[in-house]
């Protein structure tokens, strides 16, 4: 019999720990090759582990709740299957190394190793650990810190509110600290003054996906100058055409055209024509993106949003544009998707139109620098030119909402943009794109 060691997988794009939520098997129990084991949950989504080998459980190396760091041994199974243990890259992987650092305060004297240890049966990541030593936070007071986290596991946004509150700080940090830490102050969301809570009001805790959500919109607003620019499209001919051909698809591919995957195929014609616009900042430097992965907005049953990514939507007909947008949507709301199809996104788009709005000004999606708003398309009332003079007539229009990052795109381009996309949109022609 082999021992096989079930680690845990990469989680996305700058993801290097992840929290255990639920074991699903027990010790002893018998596994099937691509069984779920265990749960976890990350900054990104909640994902379930499978195991790659058929066998018995036979050893859990971490509780529910623990944090437990990507390629670290989760659990031990034994099978008959030939294996081979190997640790996987990304615990070699240099850029995840490089991230970690960022995050993880250098080697600290003897006698502040203290704040690293877990106590009270909460378990805290390092990035809390790390805030909490560079503001002179004890271990002691660490623990009375209430969590909001699942089972009451301290989160970021937990103890930046606890600081924010607080009425003791420590006056000054040894220089030795702040030359070793790399942590950056995170941003403090400041709630609002002269809150009243009256007889009949309802508190509603925030779930998990929710704070997050707040958080990136914060970090977005603070991070970019936002800029928008609108433009009106006349869709007729995208209109008359879909309603055209919807059912032959339907029958042909098992799948429903929507006007969705029109738009971001045009979308990415027009990224091609600009694609300074498919780009990142990394300080006082500019990072043009190669590939094309474009980000869709989803709307949860929840309420929350969530975007998944299409990677190398550039390499797409718009068949495959329409399948990727339905799996990805479908996937989105019953909470299936993996870590890796929310992440790497190099620009988005937003589809306010699906809820009846005309217009509006999307958050950009960090670290992106654009994101494009589709409004809702209705019959409007428009001037047609024609040899014989103008006409009033009836048109399918929509308004699209350019959003972009003032430090790296301005206005010309912003708004040429969204110009070549409406270009695209009323030039239309659906010869040969099925």
């Amino acid at each position: 019999m082999a021992r096989y060691e079930l680690r845990l997988p990469k989680m996305g794009e700058g993801v290097i720990e992840a929290t255990l939520t639920a074991w699903t098997k027990d010790i002893g129990d018998f596994i099937e090759e691509d069984d779920t084991v265990f749960e976890v949950a990350t900054d990104k989504v909640d994902s379930e582990v499978p195991s790659e080998v058929s066998g018995v459980l036979k050893e859990k190396l971490f509780d529910v709740n623990d944090v437990i760091k990507i390629g670290d041994v989760v659990a031990i199974i034994e099978t008959d299957q030939e294996i081979e243990n190997e640790e996987e890259d990304i615990i070699q992987n240099p850029e995840l190394m490089e991230i970690e650092e960022q995050v993880v305060v250098s080697e600290e004297p003897k006698e502040e190793k203290a704040i690293q240890k877990n106590t009270a049966n909460r378990f805290y990541s390092p990035l809390v650990k790390s805030i909490a030593k560079t503001e002179g936070i004890s271990q002691e007071e660490l623990d009375q810190i209430p969590g909001t986290g699942k089972n009451g596991r301290v989160t970021k946004d937990d103890i930046l509110n606890y600081l924010k509150n607080r009425t003791f700080k420590a006056s000054s940090q040894p220089a030795s600290q702040q030359a070793t830490s790399t942590v950056q102050e995170p941003v403090k969301i400041e709630q609002p003054k002269g809150l009243v809570l009256e007889n009949g009001d309802e508190v509603i805790e925030m779930d998990r996906m929710r704070k997050i959500i707040a958080h990136h919109m914060v970090e977005s607003k603070r991070i970019s100058p936002h800029v928008q620019s609108f433009v009106e499209a006349d869709v007729t001919k995208i209109v008359n055409w879909r309603n055209a051909v919807k059912d032959e698809f339907f029958k042909r591919e098992g799948e429903k055209l929507t006007f969705t995957p029109i738009f971001l195929y045009y979308v990415v014609k027009t990224i091609k024509d600009y694609p300074m616009v498919n780009v990142q900042v990394d300080g006082d430097k500019i990072i043009k993106k190669k590939n094309i992965n474009l980000g869709m907005a989803v709307a949860l049953p929840n309420g929350n949003l969530i975007v998944p990514v299409i990677k190398n939507a550039d390499q797409l007909s718009l068949t495959g544009m329409a399948k990727a947008v339905n799996d990805l949507a479908k996937r989105a709301r019953e909470n299936k998707l993996k870590p890796d199809e929310i992440t790497g996104g190099t620009y988005t788009v937003t589809n306010i139109g699906s809820f009846g709005n005309i217009a509006g000004t999307a958050i950009i999606n960090q670290p992106q620098v654009a994101i494009m708003a589709l409004g809702a398309i209705r019959k409007m009332p428009a001037v047609i030119e024609t040899p014989e003079g103008d006409l009033i007539g009836i048109r399918q229009k929509m308004i699209l909402s350019h959003s972009y990052d003032h430090r790296v795109v301005d206005g010309m381009l912003g708004g040429l943009f969204a110009k070549r996309l409406a270009e695209y949109l009323e030039n239309f022609s659906g010869d040969n794109l099925l």
